[in-house]
């Protein structure tokens, strides 16, 4: 089996740490245990035995992630290092040589990479900047065929913070239901809305809806490697044969906080504090656009800790990066890694003292570009 590079995860893991100002993440900046755990809760920590536990995610923690979802129960869940494998193992357990997946764009690449690397035809929706990010629904009924086997979406969406309108989700579903094909759903960053709402899922949508999430990006823990898959059993029983093979079980320290900050008050708390924090740095960032007027387009974001703008500038996106990382110890994620050049992600939900001087040395850059 062959695998692409997958462009973005490589350079943010040979760049991020070795930069004094790391702007390509698009989660919040991340928590402590101290501000999410009482101190008799980070006590309890260190008398965990540290087994493996149960490997598919211990009952409460299943439980307590089900309770979020319409009709689901804890055996309807299965615990994973993080949303990556969550998402890795939906597409290792659907996905057959020659099967037709159709696949929002842009998106988190991972699951572009892995569909052609087990065979699949991966085929791309676009989601139509024009359309304030919203997609391309006549490409999607035109590209959609009775061997359809999966539809991907992430919602809302990486890179660019845009959210599915109800009517376009049931259109999506309209599509999967004609083929019986699953869809696949990346929900990590439902939580995260400016809004203050949390967006509908495709689990209270579809039957055969399978969502992807965890607590990396709306709630700020990505160091915890906790993520999780929701859906029909006979996946999620697909999914845990397939986790037997890789990771085995998730950290024992992990599962513990999850089901902590998974209580709902304390998930709620933490959600404020992101979005508080997000609609404060969107406001920074916006500021900053303005500084350079006529360099950028700029769609807002209805959620998630990122900014995808495009540019007019005569260079591409991943040599501009490089310029910014190279001169000035700043580092963005390059459109091009999501398959668009002349765009760029910043990430926003950074802490403010990194966001704020990031921006004032890439400004230094573009206005040597002439921007």
């Amino acid at each position: 089996m062959k695998i692409e590079p997958f462009a973005l995860e490589r350079n943010q893991s040979l760049y991020e740490n070795t930069v004094r100002f790391n702007l390509s993440d698009s989660g919040v900046h991340p928590l402590s245990l101290r501000q999410v755990l009482a101190q008799d809760e980070c006590e309890e920590i260190l008398s965990l035995s540290q087994g493996y536990g149960q490997t598919n995610g211990s009952p409460e923690l299943r439980r307590r992630i089900a309770a979020y979802y319409s009709g689901l129960d804890e055996h309807n869940i299965l615990i994973t290092n993080g949303s990556a494998e969550a998402n890795f193992s939906v597409i290792w357990t659907l996905v057959e040589p020659g099967d037709d997946v159709l696949v929002m764009l842009p998106n988190y690449m991972l699951v572009w990479g892995a569909l052609r690397a087990f065979g699949a035809n991966a085929i791309g929706f676009q989601l139509r900047e024009d359309r304030n990010w919203a997609p391309d629904l006549d490409e999607l009924r035109d590209r959609h065929t009775p061997k359809t086997k999966l539809i991907v979406v992430c919602n809302p969406n990486n890179p660019t913070g845009a959210i599915l309108e109800r009517d376009a989700m049931e259109e999506i579903v309209a599509c999967a239901r004609k083929s019986g094909a699953y869809i696949l759903s990346d929900e990590i960053y439902r939580g995260s809305e400016f809004s203050g709402t949390d967006c509908p899922s495709f689990l209270d949508l579809y039957e055969k809806a399978i969502v992807c999430s965890g607590l990396s990006k709306s709630m700020a823990l990505p160091g915890l490697r906790i993520g999780w898959i929701a859906g029909p059993r006979d996946v999620i029983d697909g999914t845990w044969h397939r986790h037997d093979y890789t990771t085995i079980s998730t950290s024992i320290i992990g599962q513990y906080v999850a089901t902590k900050v998974l209580e709902p008050r304390r998930r709620a708390k933490i959600l404020s504090h992101s979005r508080s924090h997000l609609r404060q740095n969107l406001a920074m960032f916006s500021q900053w656009l303005s500084q350079h007027s006529g360099t950028f387009d700029f769609t807002p974001p209805k959620a998630g800790g990122m900014a995808f703008v495009r540019y007019h500038l005569p260079i591409g996106s991943t040599a501009l990066v490089e310029r910014f990382r190279t001169e000035r110890s700043v580092f963005a994620a390059a459109g091009d890694w999501f398959g668009m050049d002349h765009f760029l992600r910043f990430g926003i939900g950074t802490d403010a003292n990194i966001l704020r001087p990031g921006l004032e040395l890439a400004s230094q850059t573009i206005r040597e570009l002439g921007g």
